[in-house]
């Protein structure tokens, strides 16, 4: 017999978020709730649903990595890779993130721009030397011959780089920081009866948050 889809469903009954619990702005109410992510041990707790559109206007979305909250939500890509170019082209974009375990999600809607070469030089610093190999080696969302090329490029990069002790950043990997306009907070309620929370900017460049129904 089939299931449908209709019929998996999950109450929510984790907990509840009351207004005056929040921050005063949207950022430091992010940090919170991805501390509580990692103390909690969720699965990939900085993992967030990144999306951009394309020449065409046609939306595209791909799960990157938190690295930093500094003004915005900061993470890193090949500046070639397929987001690298939307970005390049229209840099609106929606953040989401998801911890079905504690029944909460994030979404976002910003400006990505690009950081500094100098904090993303201190990143690629800080990364596993496999890592910075892979970064030289992988022409990010182009199309490859085969994964047997893509392992002999790795393994040529790191024969040239054998004797060197700090591996330079490529010059088309960096980071980007996400600027956001509107960011809500969701926390699941039992019976559906969600709470949903927004914040966005008011003509005095002030933080309001609106109370939204579920």
């Amino acid at each position: 017999m089939r299931k449908r889809l209709s019929d998996i469903r999950t109450d929510f009954i984790k907990g509840g978020l009351e207004r005056k619990d929040l921050a005063p702005d949207p950022l430091t109410q992010i940090h919170r709730w991805v501390k509580q992510a990692v103390s909690a041990r969720v699965d990939e707790p900085t993992a967030m649903l990144l999306s951009t559109v394309d020449q065409q206007g046609v939306p595209d979305a791909r799960v990157v990595l938190l690295k930093g909250i500094e003004e915005g939500l900061v993470f890193y890509t090949n500046y070639g890779s397929a987001k690298g170019e939307q970005l390049a082209l229209n840099a609106n974009v929606s953040v989401v993130f998801f911890w079905p375990q504690l029944e909460r999600q994030i979404r976002l809607r910003g400006v990505a721009e690009k950081l500094l070469s100098s904090a993303s030089d201190a990143y690629f610093a800080s990364r596993p030397r496999e890592s910075q190999l892979g970064a030289w080696a992988s022409p990010q969302s182009t199309c490859i011959e085969s994964y047997e090329w893509l392992e002999k490029n790795y393994l040529f990069h790191a024969d040239r780089f054998q004797q060197t002790e700090v591996i330079p950043r490529p010059s088309y990997w960096g980071g980007y920081r996400v600027m956001p306009w509107s960011v809500e907070f969701w926390q699941g309620r039992p019976g559906r009866m969600h709470q949903r929370y927004r914040y966005t900017r008011n003509e005095a460049e002030v933080w309001q948050i609106d109370v939204l129904a579920p």
